[in-house]
């Protein structure tokens, strides 16, 4: 399911924001990251630990950057980010226009030959960030996300559920199944949906005032 889709292949390093626990064969790619690749029609497999190979084409032009320069600036003194920034643009716009000596063309040459062509369009809509935290459901069958609780099912109670958590939207997976959803609230109040509830808390949350 998750290769579903994807056209293109992602392969940083076993760095801890992609990957949360690394391994030779298959490392456990980090939720959030691996929902930004499967938005942009992606699927993430890290290089090997140690295996420079796996990237080589990153790590040479690591090298052509550190060659052209960082080696040209390593004698001038930056008193901001603003202004390095801006020397190495200049050198930047060098190196891209030079010519390579096996090939005889510039890489800007070859980017608008080759790679322009090749590039996708965006998606329709922009990739909305998610972060997930593993939650207990309490006693009162409700999660804490952020200070604030949201309800779910009561048969669920003091069992382990996961919670998406975007800006707008608080969803709940159980079992890697979605389960429901809750607009996400900054007021401090609990989000209770009275399907929730047990048949006996319902009907008590139904008394008036007088009747209590």
């Amino acid at each position: 399911e998750y290769f579903e889709g994807c056209t293109d292949v992602w392969v940083p390093d076993q760095l801890r924001s992609a990957v949360l626990r690394p391994c030779r064969y298959e490392p456990e790619i980090n939720r959030s990251y691996q929902e930004l690749a499967r938005h942009y029609g992606a699927v993430v497999i890290p290089a090997r630990p140690g295996k420079a190979k796996d990237k080589a084409r990153v790590e040479s032009m690591v090298q052509v950057a550190q060659r052209w320069i960082l080696a040209r600036l390593r004698n001038r003194t930056f008193f901001s980010l603003e202004d390095l920034n801006a020397a190495i643009a200049v050198l930047l716009e060098d190196l891209n226009g030079r010519k390579m000596q096996k090939i005889g063309k510039s890489r800007r040459e070859l980017w608008e030959q080759i790679d322009r062509p090749a590039l996708k369009a965006l998606p329709t809509h922009r990739y909305e960030p998610a972060e997930w935290k593993v939650c207990r459901v309490n006693i009162d069958y409700h999660i804490e996300v952020a200070k604030h609780i949201y309800s779910v099912p009561s048969p669920l109670q003091g069992q382990e559920v996961e919670a998406r958590v975007t800006s707008a939207m608080i969803e709940v997976y159980s079992h890697g199944k979605r389960l429901l959803s809750h607009p996400r609230r900054y007021d401090g109040r609990p989000s209770t949906v009275p399907e929730h509830m047990p048949s006996s808390h319902r009907a008590h949350a139904e008394w008036t005032p007088s009747r209590l």
